[in-house]
């Protein structure tokens, strides 16, 4: 039997109902937490970075040669250091390295190897101009990088002859130093001094290891300058000095003028002007002093990329843009003998003065252990590249021979070359062989035994010929009839199993705990559950109705919005659909607004709304393949591409004052509403003040971007602090709403507005809060991503009444449509892609992380970069959630018992809402697992696992800091009497 509660009761249970639902949303963060992390454990392990390093004394049980007279241990302090050598004779006594940050292959090699000129191309003149005409002693490369090209990425594997591991991306922005065998190490143990200059990155990496450095800072992509001034200061009179044997200049300015103008704009070809006049300085200084005895004479020179970028100035990913780069190398000796055509990758072609030239190719992988072998030092220890033998040929030439040699050597230079070569190449393959078994031996997993087997057994047929190859080799032999056919067959052998083994270690080198992936993967299942199963206890407690009870049209509704969440997140299972995944969003949303309107036209209601709601999808649908081709629709894109315009032939200054002058009026636009909101009567306290400094924010923002364009000239203002002046305001603005807000929620006082009322001004005024720093950080496309945000959400917010005709019913009782949340999930999707962005760390705008600010701070520019990437896709949509339920009834009075449905209305849709992300992500990782072993697993699906796992985490924040947020406002007065009893 029933009895009623007391008052006291009441108020006790339904303090303790909602500090339920509240304590929900806590909870299913954590738990989704546990199995990310649990998940990440198993799928994103690195590569086990073994703690060996190699030594000039290991040599000592390869079967290969070696020269007696080495210095082994390399400690005796009375030889001279250009006689000391490890496991190879040297080639080339120094070294300068000049790496150009993110240089495109294009950038270097002429346009003729191009089917149609671009204006970035043939600006690097010089190095044309040595290639061609000294072909001998100078070459182009094109270089292949392994992806991820994000600079650490790649530092790492140009030091350490390995593949890079997926989890370092997340190092980029705090490189920790490298503990793993490199060349820089092997460089400093064999006594040679290395100076550096450029890119902070280096010390990070190599803490301890320079002679002598000069850093700067790296992270400032609107800085295009810095970095490059102080090398051209230390790198031209460091030429002259003696006191070093390998330098490293590395110059930022054309990667971040890629970030922030893409290749195609003004300041990328000033900056390949630039380096051309700086190259040519370097050359003639190393020119002038590579006579006999001069200090250059035997000085090898390179300029490298260590990755390539896209049309947008964009890497990290696996494109062909990004991989490759390029090399060019020059030795200032005599010409080398020239490489065997067998061993030559070259193709040839008529350059610009219609010379033949001819452009190598080599791997990034390679890079490591062909230094080394020049320099004559021992290669690191985890190095599983190959001894190019296109570069190692250039220098081939130089080498003072002062072991023994046979008399068949002496006669041909060609059969010194491949003499030296291939023990070379003998060492290569014994030191790579035994890091393999090494690692297979300590590693978790390492490699499967069939693997192994294949080969061993290629190094075992290369070892069994080197026997025979080994003796033509040897002093004593004195014989010249035997052919380089001996050498040739040897080389191939060694080629062989260094090629098997690099293809082996791409394939299968990252380590997968399946255990640990799978209670991941079941403990994201059990999060599912335990939302759909606290969906049905808020309907139950709250006495919402279920759909199937509503009215016939409502089943089927609940299965068509069940429908949409399947297929998005099977999409995931196909890399396709991936690549795709904008486009997918964008028809799911178009399905359904065809459904609403379907509903709007037999209930003859709301047809504007649906007819506008279907025209931004479509609008949405072009901005998202402007997104998909990384050439996002915003002032710096038209900067880079002054000819794209949508069927019209505008000049470049005109189109680019109609983009500026178009957000500025969204701007306004988006002010106008904000005052509407703030005329109303009912709008007070606090919240009206948010708004107001609101619209306040948006006149700095509309004074910002006209003085950073060309809509007025103002260069003063425009200079140091004063350029990041109005941001920082806005910032500034912004952190106070929020606080604003917290404290109007401690001071909130009883009042008279209806609660949908109350709830619609307090969403308001989130957003309000939110949406300057998002629009200024999103560029001159914000306001518009704006307006589409708010049409779009009025849309879904005035259409989710018309399907079971809510005003003939008993207000406030129906159950939220799940339809509605999931068109709310969906526009949220389309937003993420039409503001440009997508799920790779090439797809990051690293430029918003310093709107206000030219210097870098760690967690202050991690903190702008996440709220630019998901601020319209995570920040708005979540808070804006509550629209969808504030704006059903907006006048009148409710009862207590309308009250608190309201805010339980309000609670389910954030279950719902926190459903759909979560089966997302569930999908996303089983995908991951399937897909484990695929040739896309990190060009593809491991970053979009990573984008949606810390989308995944920041909309359980934002849920738990809505609902503290709108939840506040319930009073234990509101809980209806009829909703508590006890049995």
């Amino acid at each position: 039997m029933a009895k009623a509660d007391t008052s006291e009761d009441r108020e006790k249970m339904g303090t303790q109902s909602r500090g339920n639902w509240s304590w929900f949303f806590w909870a299913i963060m954590v738990v989704h937490c546990v199995a990310i992390l649990i998940f990440t454990r198993g799928f994103l392990l690195t590569r086990t970075e073994l703690p060996y390093h190699s030594n000039c004394s290991d040599i000592r049980s390869s079967p290969c040669l070696f020269d007696s007279d080495t210095n082994l241990n390399n400690n005796n302090n009375n030889q001279s250091r250009s006689d000391q050598f490890c496991w190879t004779r040297p080639a080339v006594n120094r070294l300068v390295i000049i790496v150009l940050d993110a240089l495109r292959f294009d950038f270097v090699a002429p346009s003729t190897f191009f089917e149609e000129p671009k204006p970035w191309m043939d600006k690097l003149l010089v190095l044309q101009r040595l290639a061609s005409e000294r072909n001998s002693s100078a070459r182009i490369f094109r270089a292949i990088a392994d992806p991820p090209t994000t600079s650490l990425q790649r530092l790492k594997g140009l030091t350490t002859g390995g593949l890079p591991t997926f989890i370092d991306v997340g190092n980029s922005f705090g490189a920790p130093a490298i503990v793993e065998d490199n060349l820089i190490h092997q460089l400093v143990l064999n006594g040679k001094k290395v100076v550096m200059m450029g890119d902070d990155t280096w010390i990070q990496l190599f803490p301890r290891h320079f002679a002598k450095s000069y850093p700067f800072p790296s992270f400032n992509v609107k800085d295009l300058h810095t970095v490059d001034n102080g090398c051209i200061d230390h790198l031209l009179p460091a030429l002259y000095e003696e006191d070093w044997d390998v330098l490293i200049a590395h110059f930022l300015g054309v990667d971040h003028a890629g970030h922030i103008f893409g290749v195609d704009s003004m300041p990328m070809i000033e900056k390949l002007k630039q380096y051309n006049s700086i190259l040519e300085r370097v050359i003639g200084v190393l020119e002038s002093q590579s006579g006999p005895g001069g200090l250059h004479e035997n000085t090898f020179f390179l300029v490298m990329g260590d990755h390539g970028q896209t049309l947008n100035g964009d890497h990290g990913g696996g494109g062909a843009e990004e991989v490759e780069t390029s090399i060019f190398a020059m030795s200032f000796k005599k010409p080398p003998a020239p490489t065997p055509s067998e061993f030559d990758s070259s193709f040839c072609q008529l350059d610009l003065d219609q010379k033949n030239m001819c452009i190598g190719s080599v791997q990034q992988l390679d890079f490591a252990v062909t230094v080394s072998a020049l320099l004559g030092v021992s290669f690191p220890f985890g190095s599983i590249g190959l001894v190019n033998p296109e570069l190692y040929a250039l220098a081939g030439g130089t080498w003072d021979l002062k072991g023994p040699t046979s008399n068949c050597q002496k006669q041909s230079k060609l059969g010194e070359w491949m003499g030296n070569y291939v023990n070379v190449l003998c060492i290569n393959s014994w030191q790579v062989k035994r890091y393999i078994d090494i690692y297979s031996a300590s590693s978790v997993i390492g490699f499967s035994s069939e693997d192994l087997s294949q080969v061993s057994n290629l190094y075992a047929q290369a070892e069994e010929d080197w026997s025979s190859t080994k003796r033509l080799l040897l002093p004593e032999h004195e014989s010249c009839n035997a052919s380089s056919t001996t050498f040739k067959r040897q080389i191939d052998a060694y080629f062989s199993f260094l090629s098997s083994v690099a293809e082996l270690a791409r394939s299968k080198w990252t380590e997968f705990n399946l255990g640990m992936m799978a209670v991941g993967f079941g403990i994201m299942l059990i999060s599912l559950f335990m939302h759909f199963f606290a969906i049905k206890m808020v309907s139950k407690s709250s006495g919402l109705c279920l759909p199937s009870s509503v009215d016939s049209d409502f089943p089927t509704l609940f299965i068509f919005t069940l429908f949409m969440v399947m297929i998005r997140a099977l999409s995931f299972l196909s890399n396709s659909y991936i690549l795709e995944e904008g486009k997918v969003a964008n028809f799911l949303l178009a399905t359904t607004g065809i459904v609403r309107l379907r509903y709007s036209i037999r209930e003859n209601k709301r047809l504007i709304e649906a007819v506008a709601f279907l025209l931004l999808i479509s609008i949405l649908r072009f901005a998202i393949e402007v997104g998909l081709s990384k050439q996002a629709a915003t002032s710096a894109f038209m900067n880079a591409n002054p000819s794209w315009s949508i069927g019209f032939s505008i000049s470049y200054h005109l189109s680019t004052c109609i983009a500026e002058i178009v957000s500025i009026l969204a701007l306004i636009v988006l002010a106008c509403m904000q005052y509407k909101t703030v005329a109303d009567r009912v709008c007070c306290g606090v919240y009206k003040y948010v708004i107001v400094a609101t619209i306040f924010s948006y006149m700095l923002i509309a004074v910002h971007w006209a003085l950073e364009s060309n809509l007025v000239d103002f260069v003063l203002l425009l200079q140091g602090v004063r350029r990041n002046f109005i941001p920082r305001i806005i910032y500034a603005i912004g952190f106070g709403q929020l606080l604003l807000l917290v404290l109007g929620q401690l001071l909130e006082k009883e009042t008279t507005l209806n609660c949908a009322r109350s709830l619609f001004i307090k969403t308001v005024a989130m957003l309000s809060a939110c949406s300057s720093t998002v629009i200024i950080l999103s560029g001159t496309q914000g306001p518009l991503i704006a307006l589409a945000c708010i049409i779009g959400g009025h849309s879904i917010a005035r259409l989710q009444s018309v399907e079971h005709n809510m005003k003939d019913k008993t207000p406030g009782i129906s159950t939220s449509n799940p339809l509605s949340v999931i068109q709310w999930s969906l526009l949220a999707v389309c937003l993420f892609f039409s503001s440009g962005h997508w799920c790779a760390f090439d797809g990051l705008r690293y430029g918003a992380a310093f709107i206000g600010f030219d210097e870098f701070v760690l967690i202050r520019q991690a903190i702008l970069l996440t709220i630019d990437t998901f601020g319209f896709s995570h920040i708005l949509p979540v808070f804006g959630l509550a629209y969808l339920v504030s704006c059903q009834d907006l006048s009148g009075h409710q009862t207590d018992q309308e009250k608190f449905l309201i805010f339980m209305k309000l609670t389910q849709m954030y279950m719902i809402y926190g459903l759909i992300t979560a089966t997302a992500v569930t999908a996303t990782v089983l995908c991951v697992t399937l897909q484990r072993r695929h040739l896309m697993v990190w060009g593809l699906f491991a970053p979009k696992f990573v984008f949606d796992v810390v989308g995944l985490i920041l909309t359980d924040i934002l849920i738990c800091l809505a609902s503290t947020y709108y939840f506040s406002q319930v009073k234990n007065r509101d809980v209806p009497q009829n909703q508590i009893t006890e049995k």
